[in-house]
């Protein structure tokens, strides 16, 4: 009698069980970004129950004065920023994914189109030509400025002979990021009040924004969110190649162009409204991969959840982490994002997405 096993071939997944495990992630992770928003709203240099925070949200104006500073917590400082927060995570989540699909480079982020250096050297003119001092000023001046640097990339990598190759792109990216970082530090070096703004804009804070900021803003990003939405089934064909994309009738340009257009819209309002924050993008882009494979129509959603709620988790972490003092949202997303990029290189995952 033969000795040797027969190998029994692996039960077949049924159909409907990566559909049903994507949906729990989703619900998972919308759970988890609920949850952190209610703790956006109570953590702070004064803690609130969670019946302070409803009270603060939805409760009539009180004559006690204790009731009355809650409310003004509530709706004056926390509210924004978790407003913020969520909205600029979403943006840069969604950002990454797309940048990372159109060029087919696993480690871009949104700083590739040149939007973050863009937006400071926008700044640091705005204040030391025109004297600008009020945040609300100069952020227009920020997303401006990541919209030219944006259109200026692309441009660039539209022509010679290897217009609309990603490695192009990201050449042009790295080269008038670097171009620009010599000229926003030339003119911030020469004028003090520029050099102040610099440092408190480049910090990548979600703190002290208004919703005379944040509702022009989030407009952009809405914006950008369509423009996204609308591009995903061709980014799908576009990650097998030009060639192949055309051939099964995509309007490659077109679609190339809608997409660094919604990049630019999204990173560029997120970069205006709070700064520079490196490493989101590219960080949830990878764990959102994880949960969908490689489906952008599945993938730049989950991007966009994560991204938010990776941000307000930051940002609560810095309020907690140096109390009575707080860490801003940007330097905790990069003391995470700097060992998640050299993770990525260390195993190698410069491979097309």
């Amino acid at each position: 009698m033969s000795t040797i096993a027969r190998e029994r071939p692996a039960p077949e997944k049924a159909p409907g069980a990566p559909r049903r495990g994507r949906a729990r992630g989703l619900g998972t992770v919308s759970g988890a970004l609920l949850l952190a928003t209610v703790l956006s709203l109570a953590v702070g240099a004064r803690a609130l129950s969670p019946a302070e925070v409803w009270h603060g949200l939805f409760a009539a104006p009180e004559a006690d004065q204790r009731l009355t500073e809650i409310r003004l917590i509530v709706h004056t400082v926390r509210l924004p920023r978790t407003a913020l927060a969520v909205a600029a995570g979403t943006a840069l989540g969604v950002g990454g994914a797309l940048i990372q699909g159109f060029t087919r480079n696993p480690v871009a982020d949104t700083g590739l189109l040149g939007v973050n250096s863009g937006a400071s050297f926008a700044v640091v003119s705005a204040i030391s030509l025109l004297g600008l001092a009020n945040p609300f000023h100069y952020v227009w001046f920020a997303f401006l400025g990541a919209a030219a640097a944006g259109a200026v990339v692309f441009s660039l990598a539209s022509i010679g002979r290897g217009a609309g190759n990603p490695l192009t792109l990201a050449l042009a990216g790295q080269g008038v990021t670097v171009f620009l970082a010599a000229m926003t530090t030339a003119v911030a070096l020469s004028d003090q009040a520029a050099l102040n703004a610099l440092r408190f804009f480049n910090a990548g804070s979600v703190a002290g924004t208004g919703f005379d900021v944040i509702g022009p803003v989030t407009v952009f990003i809405a914006l950008g969110l369509v423009l996204a939405a609308s591009v995903l089934p061709s980014l799908n064909l576009l990650t097998l190649g030009d060639d192949v994309a055309r051939g099964l009738g995509v309007g490659v340009a077109r679609t190339r162009i809608a997409g660094i257009a919604a990049v630019t819209l999204l990173a560029g309002a997120a970069t205006a409204a709070c700064g520079p924050i490196a490493f989101l993008g590219l960080m949830v882009a990878h764990l959102a991969r994880r949960l969908t494979g490689p489906d952008y129509r599945l993938l730049v959603p989950y991007a966009g959840l994560l991204g938010a709620l990776v941000l307000l988790v930051c940002d609560i972490t810095g309020r907690l982490v140096v109390r009575p003092g707080e860490l801003d949202a940007g330097v905790v997303v990069s003391l995470l994002g700097a060992p998640f990029f050299a993770l990525l290189v260390w195993r190698g995952k410069f491979r097309n997405t």
